[in-house]
């Protein structure tokens, strides 16, 4: 028995599945070494290190080569800001958790506070205090325990965005207001807080250099900013994209500055405002695919969490339609697409909403707190259905919003079906055909391993992308029957509650398109 033969026999029998002729597997678009790029900030020993959020890792970059290793993979690994302290410590927030976790040295990773939201973190310049703060999901400026022995401290309360923040040469703490458009400064001891700086768009980190000059970045325009601390007046260092991140200031006073849009870091001189591009992906982090014929060839919609792009399904060229936090735009982030004549619609769990766009860079249409979306469809009647996961339900929206159907187990994707009827794959193993006068949910495959995406076939077959076997199968509509496509495929990188990222689309052509969490690419498979 060959090698091939022997692989796909094995296949077989772990699961129950037929296995047809091997797809021809090609990568579309390439794929890149951070999934999302958030907080950097340089280790003692000179690296820069790097956090994703959505990809729950931890990264150190070689600014000079930017190559890149991994320090801590998921789900510890998690990480929207960074900060060193003595004795080898090196502090993380975990965002999405609420944690902020600490490692010494090769030591255990541990958490040491436990506080919603939890987003910037710096310690005082001697090294004896941490700070953190909330944004997004809470409001409030903390210090902690580096031991995490004693509780929290609340330093302030409601601070409109208190981002990513620096200490000052006069003790107190400097940073972004990120919903006032300020930077301001916040007495560590008694919470008394007065704006230096105000009239920016979306100011999301400050930072000192050697010489106490203090920087600013503004993710909306994309501007790296000197202010001056006594007028608050401000001069453009750089012009860079849109939806910056972060940034930090080596021991020469060289500027990197993190772009979640781009997945990439730039090093800025200050004294030319020269760039050089130290890394960067060709996608951010792509979740969800949809697939429409324009001009007569088929392109590809990824909701690539941190932008909307298209694809050229024939060239892989990747094109830029909206970034989130950019200026003239009001995108979410995104993890779900579908595409009905001339929508895409996009759902985000991250920010609960829908959005509809109709060639445009900002939505047409928002439809918001939703439970945590992670599909959406435009149904004949013009209504759409919506797969809200935190809440295990179907939500049909037209003049107002109604159930369809509840009680699932974390409903994830949705295709259009025969008339009255749409698929519905949880990620619990299901795939169903759901009747759409009576919510009534009918399984057509069980047993599914950690299914994350389904898309109607120009044959009428129904392919899912499974994360935790690798693979995609076809589905036999009226039998369930199932036939393995492709397997061993680079997904299955985050699945813990659930999978974010992972898509597939089916082409008129027959060919399958899949996005991998794991390389950050898109793959193309052809049928033989």
């Amino acid at each position: 028995m060959g090698r091939l033969a022997w692989a796909c026999a094995v296949v077989a029998l772990w699961t129950g599945a037929a296995v047809a002729q091997a797809y021809k597997v090609e990568t579309l678009v390439p794929g890149s070494a951070f999934h999302g790029v958030h907080g950097i900030r340089f280790s003692p020993a000179g690296e820069l290190w790097a956090g994703s959020v959505a990809g729950q890792s931890l990264y150190a970059v070689d600014p000079a080569t930017g190559k890149v290793r991994l320090v801590e993979g998921p789900p510890k690994g998690m990480a929207d800001d960074i900060a060193f302290g003595p004795g080898g410590q090196v502090v993380w927030t975990a965002i999405s958790e609420g944690v902020v976790y600490s490692r010494k040295g090769e030591g255990p990773v541990e958490a040491i506070a436990s506080i919603p939201s939890i987003n910037a973190i710096a310690f005082s310049r001697d090294g004896k205090r941490l700070f953190a703060s909330q944004v997004f999901g809470g409001d409030d400026l903390w210090e902690l325990d580096p031991t995490g022995r004693k509780p929290p401290r609340k330093i302030r309360e409601k601070m409109n965005g208190f981002n990513s923040f620096w200490p000052g040469p006069d003790g107190w703490l400097y940073g972004p207001v990120w919903f006032r458009g300020q930077v301001a400064k916040v007495h560590p001891d008694t919470g008394e807080m007065v704006v230096i700086s105000e009239g920016l768009k979306t100011p999301a980190s400050v930072k000192f250099d050697s010489k106490d000059r203090l920087y600013v970045i503004d993710t909306a325009t994309g501007e790296l900013l000197r202010a001056d601390l006594k007028t608050g007046a401000r001069t453009r260092v750089a012009q860079l994209s849109t939806s910056l991140d972060n940034f930090a200031i080596d021991s020469r006073d060289r500027i990197f500055v993190s772009n979640m849009a781009d997945n990439g870091i730039q090093e800025v001189d200050p004294a030319t405002g020269a760039v050089r591009q130290v890394i960067k992906g060709a996608l951010a982090f792509p979740a969800d695919l949809a697939v429409r014929v324009e001009n007569g060839r088929e392109v590809l919609h990824v909701a690539d969490v941190f932008a909307y792009r298209t694809v050229d399904a024939a060239t892989g060229q990747v094109r830029d339609v909206a970034r989130v936090h950019a200026l003239g735009t009001h995108l979410e982030y995104p993890t779900g697409a579908t595409a009905a004549g001339d929508e895409v619609i996009l759902a985000s769990s991250a920010s609960g909403t829908v959005q509809v766009f109709k060639g445009g860079k900002d939505p047409a249409m928002i439809v918001r707190e939703l439970a945590a979306p992670t599909d959406a469809l435009r149904l004949p009647d013009g209504s759409l259905l919506v797969a809200e996961v935190a809440a295990g339900r179907l939500s049909i929206i037209d003049e107002g919003k109604r159930t369809l159907t509840e009680g699932l187990m974390a409903p994830v994707s949705l295709a259009l079906g025969p008339p009255g009827q749409v698929w519905l794959v949880e990620a619990a193993g299901v795939l169903s055909r759901v009747d759409l006068a009576t919510g009534a949910k009918t399984p057509v495959a069980t047993g599914l391993r950690l299914p994350k995406a389904v898309a109607v076939g120009p044959d009428g077959g129904l392919y899912v992308l499974e994360m935790g076997a690798r693979q995609v199968v076809r589905v036999d509509p009226a039998t369930g029957a199932k036939t393995v496509l492709a397997t061993n495929l680079p997904v299955g990188l985050v699945t813990q509650p659930i999978p974010l990222a992972g898509g597939i689309a089916v082409g008129p052509s027959g060919t399958i398109y899949v996005s991998s969490d794991v390389e950050n690419s898109i793959l193309k498979l052809t049928p033989p």
